[in-house]
C-alpha cells in the first residue's frame, strides 16, 4: 500500500442486471465503464444518465448517446423474456430472480495484447460464459447444460462472439479513450479532513472530491506506514463524478503527547503531490461537545452528509471471453443484447 503502479492497460466494460418484480430498486440497470470509470448508465426507473464531462463525448457523436439509451431499453425487454424462459426450464414458479451479464475487453497499449469476456450469471451463480481459447460456450452449472449444447451448435453465434472479443470491442475502446482522454487524464486533489464522532471514537482521515479513483490513503507513525490499529474504507463515488475514501485510526491507546508522531497521507495515482495531515486535536472536526470542560466552539462543526451515487450489484457475477470484427457502432451496441437461452 502506499506505492501506486501506473498500468498501460485500458478496459471497456458493460454491466447489465435484470431483476423482474423488484420493488426497492430498478428492474433493469445498464452501466458502461472506461478504465473502471462510469461514463453512462440507464435504468428502467429513471432513464438515462450521462456522467459529468462525458457529455462532451456525446457531443462529438450525438447519435451514440441515443443508441446507448435505445439499446439498453431494448435489452431490458430481452432480459425479462430470458428470465421468463429460464423459470420455465428450471420449474421456478415464484420469487424474484436475477440475470446478469458482464462483457467487455482489455487492451494493453504497449504490447497490443487484447483480452475479452462475455459471461452470464443467474441468481448469484455462474451460468454460462464464452471461452475465447476454445471459441465455445462453457459452464460448470448443470442448469445451463441445455443452453450450452444449443449455443455451441450455432456457428454464427460462436463466430460473432470471437470477433467481438478480438476486433470490435478493442476498436470501440480506443475511440472512447480518444474522445475522453482529457477527462481520463484529469487529476483533481481532494479536501482532507480529520473526523471524530466522540472522544473514544477512532479518528477518521477522510478525503473527498478526488479524481481519478486510483488513489491510496493511510496513516503513518514516525514516517512509517501503519498496518495495525487502522481500518481502511472503500473508495466510493460522489454525485459529481469524483470520489471519496477514508481510513480510521484507533487512538484509544495513543497518549495525547504521542499524537504529533502520527500523520495521514493521501496519494493520487501518477500525481507528484501528496497531501499530509498531522494528527492534531485542534484540526479534528466533530459533532460532540466535551463535557465538564470548556466548549471548543472554534473548531466544532456538524459533519455534512456526503451524497454518494453507488451502483448496487445485487448478486455476484463472473468473468470470461467474447467480441466482433468491425468498427460500426451499431454492431457493438447490438452486443449488449443477450443471447437467448
Amino acid at each position: 500500500m502506499g506505492t501506486l503502479v501506473i498500468t498501460a492497460k485500458h478496459s471497456l466494460k458493460y454491466l447489465l442486471t435484470e431483476t423482474p418484480g423488484a420493488q426497492s430498486i430498478p428492474e433493469f440497470v445498464c452501466v458502461g465503464f472506461i478504465d473502471d470509470v462510469q461514463f453512462g448508465s440507464w435504468n428502467s426507473r429513471g432513464g438515462e444518465k450521462v456522467e459529468k464531462d462525458w457529455i462532451k463525448f456525446f457531443e462529438d457523436e450525438p447519435q451514440l448517446r441515443q443508441d446507448y439509451i435505445s439499446t439498453c431499453s431494448t435489452t431490458h425487454y430481452y432480459f425479462k423474456e430470458t428470465i421468463r424462459t429460464l423459470k420455465q426450464h428450471l420449474n421456478q414458479n415464484e420469487g424474484v430472480h436475477v440475470l446478469q451479464r458482464v462483457s467487455g475487453c482489455e487492451w494493453d497499449n504497449e504490447t497490443g495484447e487484447v483480452n475479452g469476456y462475455n459471461q452470464y450469471g443467474y441468481d448469484g451463480e455462474d451460468f454460462i460464459a464464452f471461452d475465447l481459447q476454445t471459441a465455445t460456450w462453457i459452464t460448470s452449472n448443470r442448469q445451463a447444460e441445455t443452453t450450452k449444447l444449443k449455443w455451441n451448435t450455432e456457428r454464427a453465434r460462436l463466430e460473432y462472439n470471437k470477433n467481438f472479443v478480438i476486433y470490435l470491442c478493442p476498436e470501440f475502446l480506443k475511440r472512447h479513450l480518444n474522445y475522453g482522454r482529457s477527462f481520463l487524464e484529469e487529476e483533481i486533489l481532494p479536501s482532507v479532513s480529520l473526523l471524530q464522532k466522540t472522544l473514544s471514537s477512532p479518528v477518521s482521515c477522510h478525503a473527498t472530491g478526488f479524481y481519478p479513483h486510483r488513489a491510496v490513503i493511510f496513516w503513518r507513525k514516525d514516517g512509517e506506514e501503519l498496518h495495525e490499529s487502522v481500518d481502511p474504507g472503500q473508495i466510493l463515488p460522489n454525485d459529481d463524478g469524483t470520489f471519496q475514501m477514508s481510513v480510521d485510526l484507533n487512538v484509544s491507546s495513543v497518549t495525547r503527547e504521542d499524537w504529533s508522531r502520527y500523520e495521514c497521507m493521501f496519494q493520487l495515482s501518477g500525481g507528484e503531490e501528496n497531501i499530509i495531515t498531522s494528527l492534531k486535536e485542534t484540526v479534528i472536526r466533530t459533532n460532540w461537545v466535551e463535557s465538564n470542560t470548556k466548549e471548543r466552539s472554534s473548531h466544532m462543526m456538524i459533519i455534512p452528509a456526503v451524497v454518494v451515487s453507488v451502483v448496487f450489484v445485487i448478486m455476484g457475477f463472473c468473468v470470461c471471453k467474447n467480441m466482433r470484427a468491425s468498427g460500426d457502432t451499431s454492431e457493438l451496441l447490438e452486443s449488449l443484447n443477450p443471447e437467448t437461452p
